[in-house]
């Protein structure tokens, strides 16, 4: 690991949502009800989820983001700062904070809806009053759960203070053709890759055609498959993933995220790297929850070490 004093932080800027989860037997289909057997609310959002994430394995991070004048508000900020993630950039506007409404079956599959809330109001001006930290940082951790136009301002800024960024491509929306060489890593889950480059497609030809529209690396993150990392370098392979017994894989890839982005500060290489965050999203499927769900990086190592 590197030494603490030498470390550039790693930056999120991204949402920060109150997750209200509904456990059932199975996720409904169109008309049908069912009755659940748990609800919780616990804070969740992909930015705040991958914060949390590089928070818990000891990485220092700040979150740059919105929360509402609503009673979710000030649960969501004490949760940031507990995690150990510096929340200083973390505006306070009027109107209600993000919501999340998210159905988890038994078998761990989800169904979620964002209703963005304060995070909508996460703007170009407010990404420029905090450009500083944003350009100070070693990495931008990015996904789409802000209005696209605020993080198309963040790519532009990222790639003039030639900062790297990983965008999370999440949920799937459009995205123009000169955005793709700002990204520094790219890491769809299979939903999303079929969104970008088509359907039918293997995680080797999905990686090859978002490298050829410029983006320097690929993660594929395929669950219970592991994951699949390719480089502008022809650098590729399969990670093959842990053995484990998923109950809940709300936020796996935003730990996946948060670790790869972690490893990767700490000099690892890319395949290390996907390694050292397949562990962590192994752990954190085993677990209840978003943020609840992230490891601290003594269970990452010991899961690495369980799995040479």
């Amino acid at each position: 690991m590197i030494a603490s004093a030498h470390r550039k932080p790693i930056v999120v800027v991204g949402s920060i949502n109150m997750d209200l989860v509904a456990r059932t037997p199975a996720i409904p289909r169109p008309g049908q009800t069912l009755i659940g057997t748990d609800f919780t609310t616990t804070p969740g959002g992909k930015g705040a989820n991958q914060a949390v994430g590089v928070a818990r394995l000891g990485y220092p991070v700040q979150m740059v983001g919105a929360v509402g004048d609503d009673v979710f508000a000030t649960a969501l900020l004490n949760n940031l700062q507990s995690a150990g993630v510096d929340a200083s950039a973390v505006q306070r506007v009027s109107g209600p904070s993000g919501v999340a409404p998210i159905t988890v079956a038994d078998n761990g599959e989800n169904a979620i809806v964002v209703v963005p809330g304060a995070n909508a109001k996460v703007d170009a001006a407010c990404i420029d009053q905090y450009a500083a930290i944003i350009q100070s940082a070693g990495m931008v951790l990015c996904q789409l759960e802000l209005p696209i136009e605020t993080t198309l301002h963040v790519l532009e800024g990222c790639a003039e203070a030639r900062v790297p960024v990983m965008l999370d491509p999440a949920p799937a929306a459009p995205l123009p053709d000169a955005v793709w060489p700002l990204i520094t890593w790219c890491t769809p889950n299979e939903t999303e890759a079929a969104f970008y480059v088509g359907a039918n497609l293997s995680a080797e030809q999905s990686a090859q055609e978002l490298l050829a529209r410029g983006v320097h690396g690929v993660v594929l993150k395929r669950g219970a498959q592991g994951a699949y990392v390719a480089t502008a370098s022809r650098e590729s392979v399969w990670i093959q993933p842990f053995p484990v017994h998923a109950i809940d894989t709300v936020a796996a890839g935003d730990c996946f995220n948060g670790a790869f982005a972690v490893a990767l500060m700490e000099e690892r290489t890319p395949v290390q790297a996907a390694r050292f965050a397949s562990a962590a999203a192994a752990i954190s499927v085993t677990r209840r929850g978003a943020q609840s769900s992230m490891p601290s990086r003594a269970e990452v190592d010991a899961m690495l070490t369980a799995n040479p």
